[in-house]
């Protein structure tokens, strides 16, 4: 009955999540997965596979909104988001092709700092 309670809870929360606290989460999971196999100082390469899948995953996924003719936000946040990504795909086929775990770094770090700036509040605007 109690499984059933913290069920009923996740599947409420995943609906109520905001989609910038969704992105941070995917965005830190997949920073912490990459992590984990850079700390870890062996090479796995299905494991290494299956977390650069992963990430790739999500970033195709901004790639694709910030391309949108719909997307809400202003042409330099696009540009940006998406020169993120191109630099992530190259890095995640550079990576795919000859594994170095000193290469998982930049998409650590780049996962890590976005996550936070989604999480950051922006401050409302003040009238003049």
């Amino acid at each position: 009955m109690q499984q059933q309670g913290a069920l009923a809870y996740q599947q409420v929360a995943q609906r109520t999540v905001a989609p910038r606290d969704l992105e941070a989460d995917l965005l830190s999971r997949a920073a912490g997965r990459l992590q984990r196999i850079r700390d870890s100082r062996e090479t796995n390469v299905g494991e290494l596979n299956e977390a650069l899948l992963f990430n790739r995953r999500i970033w195709t996924v901004f790639m694709t909104s910030v391309t949108d003719e719909n997307c809400p936000h202003d042409d330099i946040i696009r540009q940006n988001i998406a020169n993120l990504g191109i630099f992530i795909m190259n890095q995640t086929r550079s990576m795919m092709a000859e594994p170095a775990l000193e290469k998982l770094d930049a998409l650590i770090n780049i996962n890590r700092q976005i996550a936070a700036g989604l999480r950051t509040v922006p401050e409302p605007a003040t009238a003049v």
